[in-house]
C-alpha cells in the first residue's frame, strides 16, 4: 500500500510504502476516515510517536520503519527517493492507558478514566477511550470502584506486574513456537552447530521476552518487572562472537594479521611509535658506505639476458 501526503506549494505529494494486515485494505473504502494516523505518547520514552487507528474496527496499530540508505521505491509512474518500508502491527492499547494511569499514581485516588487520559501535548489520546472492551482491559492494571453507575479507577502496581508477567509468558510461547533462538549466541548463530544454537535456557527466553515487553513500558516499571520475574543479573561469562560484518571506516584498510582490525591511521601511528630491537639498533649503526643494494645484483643481468633473446 502506498500512501500519499500533500507537501503543499504545488510540490509533488510525498508517498510512503506500508505493509498492512490484509483485513485493513478495505477500511478506507467503508469510511471516509477509515484509517487515521495520529500522534500519541510512546509509553516507554514518553515522547511522541505515530500510530494508526482503524476507525471501523476501533483498533490501534503501532508503526515500525525499516530504513536503509540509498533505497528508492517505484510507485506507478513515479520514483520515491525515500525508500523506507513502514509496518503496521496491532498493539495492545492498555500500554498507552497505563502511561496515564501511572502519572496519576501519586495522587492515590480513584478517578474517572476521562480525567486520567488527558494530554495537552497529544490531544488525540482521547481516541483510546473509544476502543471496545476497554473497561474489561482496565481490570488488569487498576483497582475499580463504581458510584452512581459511574466507574472510577486507580493504578495498581501489583495487578500490573501480574498482567505483564502474563505478557512475558505469552511472548515466550510465541518465541518457542516459531523456534526463535534467544540466547547470547543468537547474535551469530553461524558460529555454532544447529543443535547448540537451539538449546536456549528458559532464563534466556524470559530475559528476551522481558526485553521485548520493556519496549512498551517505562524503565522504572521494567526494572520492577525484572525483579518480579526474579531475573538474575546478566552473565558476562559468554563473550559475544566476532561479527562477520566489518564496520568500514572512512579510511582504507591495510593488511595486517587478520586484515580487519586496523585502518591506515592506526598502522602509521603504530609504526611511528614502535621501539627498535637491540639487533635493529646494532644494524642501524653499521657503516653502509661502499655497500651495494641487493637489487643491483639482479636488475642489470636480467636486462642483458632479455637483449640476447
Amino acid at each position: 500500500m502506498a500512501a500519499g501526503v500533500d507537501c503543499g506549494d504545488g510540490l509533488r505529494a510525498r508517498q510512503y510504502v506500508f505493509l498492512l494486515p490484509e483485513y485493513l485494505k478495505d477500511a478506507s473504502k467503508k469510511m471516509k476516515n477509515g484509517l487515521m494516523f495520529v500522534k500519541l505518547v510512546n509509553p516507554c520514552s514518553g515522547e511522541g510517536a505515530i500510530y494508526l487507528f482503524d476507525m471501523c474496527l476501533q483498533q490501534l496499530f503501532e508503526i515500525k520503519v525499516f530504513k536503509e540508505k540509498h533505497r528508492s521505491w517505484f510507485i506507478n509512474q513515479s520514483v520515491q527517493s525515500e525508500g523506507h518500508l513502514h509496518f503496521a502491527t496491532p498493539m495492545d492499547p492498555l500500554f498507552l492507558i497505563l502511561h496515564y494511569l501511572m502519572k496519576t499514581e501519586k495522587e492515590g485516588k480513584f478517578q474517572p478514566l476521562d480525567q486520567v487520559v488527558v494530554d495537552d501535548t497529544f490531544p488525540n489520546c482521547t481516541l483510546l477511550l473509544k476502543l471496545p472492551e476497554l473497561e474489561k482491559l482496565l481490570g488488569h492494571v487498576t483497582e475499580e470502584k463504581e458510584i452512581d453507575s459511574k466507574k472510577y479507577y486507580k493504578y495498581s502496581k501489583e495487578k500490573t506486574l501480574k498482567w505483564l508477567e502474563k505478557k512475558v509468558n505469552q511472548t515466550i510461547v510465541a518465541l518457542k513456537t516459531n523456534k526463535i533462538n534467544v540466547g547470547a549466541r543468537v547474535q551469530s548463530a553461524a558460529f555454532f552447530p544447529g543443535d547448540q544454537a537451539s538449546s536456549d535456557k528458559e532464563e534466556d527466553y524470559i530475559r528476551y521476552a522481558h526485553g521485548l515487553i520493556s519496549d512498551y513500558i517505562p524503565k522504572e516499571l521494567s526494572d520492577d518487572l525484572s525483579k518480579h520475574l526474579k531475573l538474575p543479573e546478566p552473565s558476562a561469562s559468554l563473550p559475544n562472537p566476532p561479527s562477520k560484518k566489518i564496520k568500514l571506516s572512512d579510511e582504507p584498510v591495510e593488511a595486517k594479521e587478520d586484515y580487519t582490525k586496523f585502518n591506515t591511521k592506526d598502522l602509521k601511528t603504530e609504526k611511528k611509535n614502535s621501539k627498535m630491537t637491540a639487533a635493529q639498533k646494532a644494524l642501524a649503526k653499521v657503516d653502509k658506505s661502499g655497500m651495494k643494494s641487493i637489487d643491483s645484483f639482479f636488475g642489470a643481468k636480467n636486462k642483458k639476458k632479455d637483449l640476447k633473446l
